[in-house]
């Protein structure tokens, strides 16, 4: 079991400034810090600009903000969030962000770059193809892959200091999978030296992370500033429900988070494939059925009763036989998460959730569909969860979707041909980076044909 460190000066470095973060991780530190432990503080950077005004406007608050969340209920909390001690200017290079990664103080670096930030196949390799990834292969640093390497080197150069590298996005055995994607980048890179101690010198923990977090909406601000009398220009807003499970295997000690409620582990798979399948992938559902039907947000969409019938029967069907047994009662998690997901106040947007599709489908669906065949069952409920995922794609060629779907994967020039097609669903089958194994199955074909088709119908009614 890893143990707290002692040291008075001790830095988290986190990449990836988004609303997730500082309403989740940078919670719990501040949360640390309230109760009088003030050994570990946060340094906020970013591998992209397109933080750069937020990053500025925290960097002019001195890394305050206001974390509002709300029940289901309509009750609203206010907490000016005091974590982040530190916040990294962004520049072309990366220069500040990897001179913070290499000091001696920094002994954790965690991360969110979103499920499509990691270019894995399906397969779960490093997607070489990719103009980001051989950009890096060149010595760039657009993905997490190039920064880590160049900041890693750079702290072995200087120091030699062990650290914990902390995935904490939605991805299964993100700790796993990041480690060996990075491990494949750097044999491509061919630093067997770096490679070497970076496997002496790390570890990569897996961990579930769980809080709704929409984008923040101008309200928000207008509420804190009502609140609290603070006029914040980087206020975030998250449910009142969260979660935090990590394995404990940090090298270089860690916040004593068991003190505010983060769940330490030896294995946190079970935790993951529940959060994955039945939240995440239920959450997906219900944005792009909701979507197609003209509405706006999630709750609204979950209140539907043909939609939530839907999230229902594809958790009860299929996943719950699929994760059983459990140390977590599946059946109550599915009603707690169907529960949040309606909760009116949060007013998270099916344009948010709708995302990163192409990402989602073989992460948080396909091993469902695999396992249901595997047990000998036609995953009827599942089915319809990429078929959802089709027709919604199909708007999108058309030109008919609401907003501008966000995919961090997307292929357009693929996609639209895919729609141009003889036979697009059977383009749509086939896709191996989407299905796997299942697309080389006729029976798995016939049955996406089937539940489009079902989608079809739902929608004409």
């Amino acid at each position: 079991m890893s143990k707290p460190v002692n040291s008075s000066q001790a830095i988290w470095l986190h990449i990836g400034a988004g609303s997730f973060h500082r309403a989740h991780q940078a919670w719990y530190l501040h949360r640390l810090i309230a109760a009088g432990d003030s050994r570990w503080s946060i340094a906020l950077a970013n591998i992209r600009d397109d933080a750069t005004p937020l990053l500025n406007t925290l960097a002019e608050q001195n890394g305050q903000y206001v974390l509002e969340t709300v029940t289901p209920q309509g009750v609203r909390k206010y907490e000016n969030i005091t974590s982040i001690s530190k916040v990294i200017p962004w520049d072309n290079e990366l220069a500040a962000l990897t001179a913070q990664g290499a000091k001696p103080e920094t002994r954790v670096i965690s991360f969110t770059v979103t499920e499509g930030g990691y270019y894995l196949d399906n397969q779960f390799n490093l997607d070489r193809t990719n103009a980001d990834i051989q950009a890096d292969l060149l010595g760039a640093c657009r993905t997490i892959y190039g920064t880590m390497a160049q900041l890693l080197a750079r702290r072995k150069q200087l120091n030699g200091d062990t650290v914990t590298l902390l995935n904490c996005d939605n991805l299964r055995h993100n700790g796993e999978r990041f480690r060996h994607g990075l491990m494949q980048f750097l044999q491509l890179r061919k630093e067997q030296e770096l490679i070497a101690w970076i496997d002496s010198h790390t570890r990569c923990p897996n961990t579930m992370v769980d809080r709704i977090t929409p984008r923040p909406a101008p309200e928000v601000a207008e509420r804190v500033a009502e609140a609290t009398g603070f006029q914040d220009r980087a206020p975030v807003m998250g449910e009142a429900f969260i979660q935090w499970v990590i394995e404990d295997d940090f090298i270089n000690g860690r916040p004593a988070l068991e003190n505010v409620g983060v769940e330490m582990v030896d294995s946190v798979l079970p935790y993951e494939e529940a959060k994955i399948r039945i939240l995440n992938a239920s959450h997906s559902c219900i944005a792009w059925a909701g979507t197609l039907i003209g509405q706006s947000y999630i709750h609204e969409s979950t209140g539907t009763p043909a939609i939530h019938q839907l999230a229902y029967d594809y958790v009860t069907q299929d996943v719950i036989p699929s994760l059983t047994p459990s140390p977590l009662d599946l059946a109550a998690y599915r009603d707690v998460v169907l529960e949040r997901f309606s909760n009116p106040y949060i007013r998270d947007t099916n344009q948010r959730v709708a995302a990163d599709g192409f990402s989602k489908i073989p992460g948080f669906i396909t091993p469902t569909l695999q396992e249901c065949y595997q047990r000998g069952e036609v995953p009827q409920a599942t089915a319809m969860l990429p078929a959802l995922f089709f027709v919604f794609m199909q708007r999108w060629h058309q030109g008919q979707l609401p907003y501008e779907y966000q995919d961090g994967i997307l292929d357009a020039a693929a996609v639209h041909q895919m729609f141009t097609a003889a036979d697009p669903v059977a383009v749509f089958a086939s896709d191996e980076k989407l299905f796997s194994t299942l697309a080389h199955s006729s029976a798995f074909s016939q049955l996406l044909r089937q539940s489009i088709e079902r989608v079809n119908h739902w929608l004409a009614q």
